[in-house]
């Protein structure tokens, strides 16, 4: 028999989800709606079109490609997407999940589209089959592992092949790399120890690159792009500065009104698996959110960057792990990182690939969470070092080149704090004073153990 309270907190949990479901659906409706501000309905139909056919490696602006309009109604409708199969799964949306939305929504601006994400999330629920593990395991695999979509576009569109034959051989790369990124996910987040958010973008970097090499081994020039967009940061500075707004007053709302509970957020290191909506709530963790995207826009308007596909995806990945991992604590040091070594090495701190790398490079955020702010700056200032060498390797086609970057910035970077934190607390313990009392207590207590 069900009792009063039981039905109560059943009751709860149903609006709770529903709340949640209602966020990212609103997320989706908002970049499709505002899609059509900018476009017209014929122009998005082809862009879209444009977008679909076409090779997306590092780093490929889906404005300049086709248009404004194209790009936010493909963010949309891949969002929309990713929904779809949260549903199918009947999967419960919590930090992992909303982080997993709002990247894939951040990647469709430049890379990610239905046509080079299928594939991968067919070949993750394969796995899931295969297995006989609940399609929900594979869930997050599937959603984040869209990050190897280009490879799927430039086998079919841009190693010179006949179109059936790049169809063919482009959905079975991207169904192979679907079906292998839920395993090797799980065991590379040991390199790591959880300290790089973006795990599976770190094993979508290895897999990159093994098909990278293959491909270059049969004579396939793999090579990363610049198709960037510029002149944009008035209005879409100001469509993002309303979605955050909008996000912050929802926040507020269920909160009460009050900032209470974020002092508290603030306070995790944010090192995997740290899930606000279980540790602190739904409300406060969309508070989180809405200031990690003004953060966000801030520090790309301060460089003087521009506002465009691949810096819109680094805003809205930041935000999307404002619900699992960063915080404005944990954020700021690696920021402050990148712009230092930027600084001091002389780069021009206004070009996309160096902004992208700031934004992106919060993936190491848990180190200062953990370690504090100096050792996260200094993780920072490793990554932008780092991350600026390593999209060679798997050619641009594994659009989380920071989450490759930043796994590699931990593992370099843990053992040694590891080691520096543990003798620290060792020679703290041997200068702290001793309370007299129980000096004379222990030994009176040898006195006797020795008369024995």
């Amino acid at each position: 028999m069900i009792t009063e309270n039981q039905l109560y907190i059943s009751s709860y949990t149903t609006i709770s989800q529903n709340v949640k479901y209602g966020f990212l659906i609103s997320i989706a409706m908002f970049f499709t709606l505002v899609a059509f501000v900018f476009n017209t309905p014929q122009e998005i139909v082809t862009g879209q079109i444009i977008i679909l056919t076409s090779p997306a490696n590092l780093t490929t602006d889906y404005f300049a490609l086709s248009n404004i309009g194209a790009t936010l109604f493909n963010s949309g409708l891949m969002t929309a997407q990713a929904i779809a199969l949260i549903r199918m799964t009947r999967a419960k949306v919590n930090g992992p999940i909303i982080a997993a939305v709002f990247t894939v929504a951040a990647f469709s601006f430049f890379g990610k589209n239905l046509y080079n994400s299928m594939p991968i999330i067919l070949g993750a629920f394969a796995y899931a089959r295969v297995t006989k593990i609940h399609p929900e395991k594979s869930l997050l695999g599937a959603l984040f592992g869209t990050a190897l979509g280009p490879l799927v576009s430039e086998i079919t569109f841009n190693i010179g092949l006949q179109l059936n034959e790049g169809i063919i051989y482009g959905y079975i790369a991207g169904f192979i790399v679907g079906f292998i990124i839920p395993p090797l996910s799980k065991h590379f987040v040991s390199f790591t120890k959880g300290f790089s958010l973006y795990n599976i973008g770190f094993t979508s970097g290895v897999i990159g690159t093994v098909f990278t090499s293959v491909l270059r081994s049969m004579g396939k020039e793999i090579e990363p792009v610049s198709i960037l967009s510029s002149g944009n940061n008035q209005s879409l500075t100001i469509v993002f500065l309303i979605l955050f707004s909008l996000m912050l007053v929802g926040g507020l709302y269920l909160n009460s009104g009050t900032l209470d509970g974020y002092s508290d957020l603030i306070k995790h290191s944010g090192q995997l698996s740290t899930d606000f909506l279980r540790t602190n709530g739904f409300s406060v963790t969309l508070i989180n959110m809405a200031l990690l995207g003004y953060v966000s826009v801030s520090y790309i308007l301060f460089h003087g960057g521009e506002i465009n596909g691949p810096t819109i995806g680094g805003i809205l990945t930041v935000v999307g792990f404002g619900a699992f991992g960063k915080h404005l604590r944990n954020v700021l040091p690696i920021l402050i990182g990148v712009s230092l070594m930027g600084f001091l090495n002389g780069y021009d701190m206004s070009t996309t690939d160096i902004i992208i790398a700031g934004l992106f490079g919060t993936t190491i955020a848990p180190i200062a969470g953990r370690y504090g702010t100096r050792a996260g700056i200094l993780a920072g200032a490793l990554h932008l070092a780092v991350v600026t060498n390593t999209g060679y390797l798997h050619g641009g086609i594994n659009l989380y080149n920071n989450g490759f970057s930043g796994g590699f910035v931990a593992a370099l970077m843990i053992p040694l704090l590891e080691a520096i934190h543990y003798h620290q607390n060792k020679r703290r313990q041997f200068q702290e004073p001793v309370d007299p009392s129980e000096e004379i207590k222990v030994y009176k207590k040898s006195i006797k153990l020795t008369k024995k």
